[in-house]
């Protein structure tokens, strides 16, 4: 019982002291933590520059820590693949990206709703995310990223992995 109370007061002490979470020309946001997905999982660190009210740019850098290894055939090559290993080119991806930031449109300061487009190493993508600032300088964030368009038509056993939808959640940071 002493958890469940300590657990409802520091959730209601982080609803009442949140603040602003995106104010504009000059904010900067830092955002790190856990990249989930399909075929891997690592992780993902954002800034994002705030231009106007309602508008911000950035960028984005991902790499995945654990990927499954690949056996087998693919795509009709009748060498197979043996425990085949991506490499550094296959786990890490960066991208630029423009954000609309919402928190002042839909009314609420401490949570900033963003969705945005961006153009990155191996596609152009979307995503939406949000943060919630508990303080003036920390918060928490969770983003949905999508590919919209591939670069290239290139069907390497790894090209899935920076071609797909990915999860992410942490720690956002105001500077």
């Amino acid at each position: 019982m002493k958890k469940v109370i300590t657990f409802l007061f520091l959730v209601s002490f982080g609803f009442t002291q949140a603040q602003q979470a995106f104010k504009g020309k000059g904010d900067m946001r830092v955002n790190i933590g856990a990249n989930l997905q399909d075929g891997g999982s690592g992780i993902q660190g954002s800034i994002d520059f705030g231009l106007g009210e309602n508008f911000s740019f950035g960028f984005v850098t991902s790499y995945l820590l654990g990927v499954d290894n690949f056996n087998g055939i693919y795509h009709n090559n009748p060498t197979p693949y043996y425990d085949y290993k991506p490499e550094f080119k296959d786990r890490f991806d960066a991208k630029a990206r423009i954000n609309a930031n919402l928190s002042s449109v839909i009314g609420v300061e401490q949570l900033d709703v963003y969705p945005g487009l961006s153009l990155g190493l191996r596609n152009f993508g979307g995503h939406v995310g949000g943060r919630y600032f508990f303080t003036d300088g920390f918060g928490v964030f969770t983003e949905i990223g999508f590919p919209i368009a591939k670069y290239s038509s290139n069907n390497d056993v790894f090209d899935h992995l920076n071609n797909q939808a990915t999860f992410s959640l942490g720690a956002s940071f105001s500077l």
